[in-house]
């Protein structure tokens, strides 16, 4: 600002003392403090204090330049800037044929683009897809309800929330103006994006984050301990993003803390296959049918203060049976052996014997106690527990 008060009075010196010759770049001088002064008559005197008191009175010129520059330019200019194409005006099916090829990650980033994005991006049917390709196989009924318990109970503890806020307000409204109050909360409430608890969308999130605890089953559990070898139990999982792995926790065994395990990979991972709770005993419903060569799996437990695990066997023949098909009566008779193949021959864990007609839990405190038989039906099961098989034979 001073700068320009030096020029002005310098340029009106030089106009008013015509005495003595004038030096050529005088003229340029006069020229310029026109071309100030004329600059400054496009502004208020209180414009121009508060201009310069935030910043220099020359910042302002390449504004006014281009304000002026636009009002020149043609109006085909303007409908360029103004009339280019967006990502909404895309016909509806292309638009939403883009969304379903987006991964999850994109689908939150554009999710977070402007309210009419947000709501299509949190559309159950896109994540859906989603959900069936990564958690279809560990996430079971199970799990669903445990998530529907868990969005009750945020549901409770969020209108416990809002009766305390609603008394804090009331305490507030006494000492404050309620209009401004009331303003302040509505800015709150209105930068925060909402996502509906009971959507897709909000499951995916909790079990792709790891906050959300469910119930699945472990093969081989404590990282494959000898004596679970061929096994599966029940446990909490919660998943970690960064190693693309699990943690387990499983119930207490007896007298035996929580167990937990790290590092668990997905291979190692299944939905539960029936909806009975690891400490009750299932019912079986397929012994009539079963025959040797069948591959099943049977609940047994250490002793009945141990929660039940899954265990892999076949049905095998009877003692006085040869194995020869065309003159086996196994399936006749009323007792089922269940062979444990993965143990040595003679060990006591290698063959058990289970009431086809009667089955209830069966064993004792030295052998442990089998419960209730599921037979495996699926191709995908079966090749499972083949894979798992151990390296050596078990004594």
């Amino acid at each position: 600002m001073l700068l320009y008060f030096l020029i002005s009075c310098f340029s009106f010196i030089l106009f008013i003392t015509p005495l003595k010759p004038l030096p050529p770049w005088a003229n340029e001088v006069r020229l310029l403090s026109l071309w100030f002064w004329k600059d400054l008559s496009f502004f208020s005197i209180p414009e121009l204090i508060k201009n310069s008191l935030s910043s220099s009175y020359l910042s302002l010129i390449p504004y006014k330049m281009s304000l002026i520059k636009k009002s020149l330019s043609p109006k085909v200019e303007n409908f360029e800037e103004t009339g280019q194409m967006s990502v909404l005006d895309l016909p509806e099916l292309a638009l939403e044929c883009i969304l379903e090829r987006l991964p999850p990650s994109a689908l939150c980033s554009t999710a977070g683009v402007c309210s009419s994005l947000r709501e299509r991006c949190k559309s159950d049917h896109l994540w859906e897809k989603h959900m069936k390709q990564k958690w279809d196989r560990i996430v079971g009924p199970a799990a669903y309800r445990e998530w529907q318990w868990y969005l009750a109970s945020k549901t409770d503890s969020n209108y416990v929330k809002q009766g305390k806020q609603k008394g804090l307000m009331k305490l507030l409204a006494l000492s404050w103006p309620f209009s401004w109050f009331k303003s302040k909360v509505d800015d709150t409430s209105r930068r925060r994006i909402s996502l509906p608890v009971d959507s897709i969308m909000a499951w995916y999130l909790a079990l792709e984050t790891g906050k959300f605890w469910f119930p699945a089953q472990v093969y081989n559990r404590e990282n494959g301990h000898v004596g679970f070898m061929l096994s599966c139990y029940d446990a909490e999982i919660s998943y970690d993003s960064r190693t693309d792995t699990f943690q387990a926790r499983y119930p207490p065994h007896g007298r035996r803390p929580v167990a937990i395990e790290n590092g668990v990979p997905w291979e190692r991972l299944r939905a539960p296959p029936v909806d009975t709770p690891p400490h009750d005993l299932h019912i079986s419903d397929c012994l009539s049918e079963l025959r040797p060569g069948d591959h099943i799996e049977i609940q047994w437990r250490r002793n009945k203060e141990f929660p039940y695990g899954w265990w892999y066997g076949i049905v095998g023949h009877l003692e006085l049976c040869d194995g020869n098909e065309n003159y086996c009566r196994c399936h006749h008779s009323d007792n089922v052996v269940l062979e444990f193949n993965q143990y040595t021959p003679g060990s006591q864990w290698r063959r058990a014997t289970v009431d086809r007609k009667d089955h209830r839990e069966e064993g004792n405190e030295a052998d442990g106690f089998y419960g209730g038989i599921r037979k495996l039906k699926n191709e995908v099961e079966i090749s499972t527990w083949k894979r798992l098989w151990p390296t050596e034979v078990l004594e």
